[in-house]
């Protein structure tokens, strides 16, 4: 396996570790561009982006690797508008924290034949889910920029997954399935242990 590859993976898997730091969406401020642009570094909100990007590569046709992030980004804006105006859901957080299991089991299976449609539909579910709880965080001073400031950080995050996806691809041939279904079994490992703290 070579360095590059090596160290991608080291990334990826720290990513997963670092859910045990923190819980989902820890209290930071939401008063500006900036903090827009840190919120999404919550670990519930970085290991589900990093999938994203991972699983489009993986899974969704050659040259299609986009369209997983955008649906992501769409329905996170939609959602945010929609959480900013007070629309919610029963036990939020924890919906959150079990998406991440969600993507997790989708790069496990990443190397499966699935419907695009079903792919991308369960994507839009889970992003809604992120962007109902960014958008109950709008600040008073107004929601633009902090919503320019979080669609900026995902963006970046499922860049990220991308790339980490094209390495796998590239480099493990063969052993692709398998790295796959590690970092998935990890996500998944992280988002129980988001749901668990939460309920406990």
């Amino acid at each position: 396996m070579k360095t590059s590859t090596t160290r991608g993976l080291i990334a990826a898997a720290l990513l997963a570790g670092a859910a045990s730091a923190a819980q989902a969406h820890t209290g930071h401020g939401t008063s500006s561009l900036f903090e827009g642009l840190v919120h999404p570094f919550g670990p519930d909100h970085l290991l589900a982006m990093v999938a994203v990007g991972v699983w489009s590569v993986s899974a969704l046709p050659a040259g299609k690797a986009w369209w997983g992030p955008a649906t992501f980004l769409l329905a996170l804006v939609a959602s945010a508008a929609l959480g900013a105006a007070g629309v919610t859901v029963p036990y939020l957080e924890h919906a959150i924290s079990l998406s991440v299991v969600l993507f997790g089991l989708m790069l496990v299976f990443a190397s499966r034949a699935m419907p695009v449609a079903v792919g991308l539909g369960l994507i839009a579910a889970a992003s809604a889910l992120h962007g109902l709880a960014h958008g109950s965080e709008t600040p008073e001073t107004g929601f633009a920029g902090y919503a320019v400031g979080f669609m900026l950080t995902t963006a970046v995050l499922h860049i990220g997954g991308v790339g980490i996806g094209l390495g796998i691809q590239r480099w493990l041939g063969a052993r692709r399935g398998a790295v796959l279904g590690g970092l998935g079994a990890l996500l998944s490992a992280a988002g129980l242990y988001l749901f668990g703290q939460l309920a406990a």
